[in-house]
């Protein structure tokens, strides 16, 4: 290991003074141009997200167990149901299959009693629940 000299150190550090001295990473300013209408699509986005309230519907769960029986009970009733539209949830530990948002209790109890004939232990879901 070479040890170096107090004129070489002096050195040294006054290159690497200066180099770093010159270094401005930080301070470029960034221009980004995008479409107006890219602008436009995002407003509209988030006025939907703003009136989309799924806490005031009822809704129905029709399963309630493992990740994978979980999967296969939405496919098989998003194949038997296409207008009901359907998600699954994590609740520890079981993963729950919940359908439907029904704006009124008897739009969502005639529902159920639909869904009741092919899905055995299912219940309604009370708004904000």
């Amino acid at each position: 290991m070479r040890i170096l000299t107090p004129s070489k150190k002096l050195l040294l550090t006054i290159a690497t003074i200066a180099f770093a001295h010159n270094i401005n990473a930080q301070d470029q300013n960034l221009t980004l141009n995008q479409d107006p209408k890219f602008e436009q699509l995002l407003n509209e986005k988030r006025k939907i997200n703003t009136s989309i309230n799924t806490n005031d519907t009822y809704r129905i769960q029709i399963f309630s167990g493992k990740s994978d029986e979980a999967k296969k009970t939405l496919s098989d009733f998003k194949r038997e149901n296409a207008t009901i539209d359907g998600t699954i949830i994590f609740s520890t530990p079981n993963y729950k299959v919940i359908v439907g948002n029904f704006k009124t209790r008897i739009e969502a109890e005639r529902n159920l009693t639909e869904i009741k004939k092919r899905y055995k232990s299912i219940f309604l879901l009370k708004p904000g629940k």
